[in-house]
C-alpha cells in the first residue's frame, strides 16, 4: 500500500519560512518523480514544483527563485522548502508521486499517488 505523509505545516507571518517534508513508502521510490501542489479553498489544485528520480526540477513560475524541492533517495523523502511567503500561498500543500516514464506533467491528473495534505497559513 503507497503512502504518502507530509508534515511540516503552519502558520507563518508574510515573508517567512516553512520546510514541507513528504515520506513516502510501498512504492520503489527510484520509479517516481515527486511533486508538490496546493490547494486553496474553493480554488482548483495547482502545481507548485517537482523533483525527478536524478535531481532535475521544475517550479511553477510563481516560486520559482523562493521554493526549493529535494529529495533523498535513500531516506524515501522529498522536501519543499519555502521562503518569502505570501498571504496568497495560504492553501493545504499536498505531496504526490508520479511515474517516471511520464515525464515533466505539472498536471494534477497524471500523478498516481497523493497524499493527505498539509495546512500551510500565512498571515498578512
Amino acid at each position: 500500500q503507497v503512502q504518502l505523509v507530509e508534515s511540516g505545516g503552519g502558520l507563518v507571518q508574510a515573508g517567512g519560512s516553512l520546510r514541507l517534508s513528504c515520506a513516502a513508502s510501498g512504492l520503489t521510490f527510484s520509479s517516481y518523480a515527486m511533486g508538490w501542489f496546493r490547494q486553496a479553498p474553493g480554488k482548483e489544485r495547482e502545481f507548485v514544483a517537482a523533483i525527478s528520480w536524478i535531481g532535475k526540477t521544475w517550479y511553477d513560475d510563481f516560486v520559482r527563485g523562493r521554493f526549493t524541492i529535494s529529495r533523498d533517495n535513500a531516506k524515501n523523502t522529498v522536501n519543499l522548502q519555502m521562503y518569502g511567503l505570501k498571504p496568497e500561498e495560504t492553501a493545504v500543500y499536498y505531496c504526490a508521486a508520479i511515474r517516471r516514464y511520464k515525464g515533466n506533467s505539472v498536471a494534477a491528473s497524471d500523478y498516481d499517488y497523493w497524499g493527505q495534505g498539509t495546512q500551510v497559513t500565512v498571515s498578512a
